[in-house]
């Protein structure tokens, strides 16, 4: 399924390659299916209260995220839809968020995720280095690919120091 929200919330696996891209900068779940239903576009707004955006949450700054532990992310997220995605599956996302923003600030952060986290979000982390590029990018690859022992995980990495070094897509 192509569903952000499905992806982003409900799939607790790895993210397919091919719609991590798709993906933008969407960490949890998607309204886009609600603003654009034709049934929708009469809908009145509503003033619930308990349905108003809480501050804080719209645009989150992705490296804490990947630096939470858990307790911070159920203290954080205690109330909030977002504990349904579970710490690795919001780190996931935000690794993906990371890499599809090309920043290159988020080098540090997501080459230390690739020494530390459990092997879905480091497998994603490689993703987004790969996306990142540049000599810094590769370097942290490299280093991992060392060290690493989960095979998808080392998969990961060597598609992504292909990317970073631009043996696929022709970039």
């Amino acid at each position: 399924t192509r569903c952000i929200s499905y992806l982003t919330i409900e799939l607790r696996g790895t993210v397919p390659r091919n719609l991590r891209p798709l993906m933008g900068d969407w960490i949890f779940g998607c309204d886009i299916c609600q603003d654009v239903c034709p049934v929708n576009i009469k809908a009145i707004s509503g003033d619930t209260a308990e349905f108003k955006q809480r501050t804080g949450f719209s645009t989150p700054d992705l490296v804490p995220i990947l630096e939470m532990d858990q307790e911070t992310f159920s203290k954080k997220y205690r109330k909030s839809p977002i504990k349904r995605a579970k710490l690795s599956g919001l780190q996931r996302n935000a690794c993906i968020a990371l890499g599809n923003n090309r920043d290159p600030r988020a080098i540090q952060p997501l080459s230390n995720v690739l020494l530390r986290l459990e092997p879905l979000v480091r497998s994603h982390a490689a993703w987004a280095l790969g996306q990142i590029g540049g000599p810094e990018a590769v370097a942290a690859l490299r280093t991992a690919l060392n060290s690493e022992m989960v095979s998808y995980v080392i998969q990961e990495i060597e598609d992504a120091l292909s990317d970073a070094l631009g043996e696929k897509n022709g970039r």
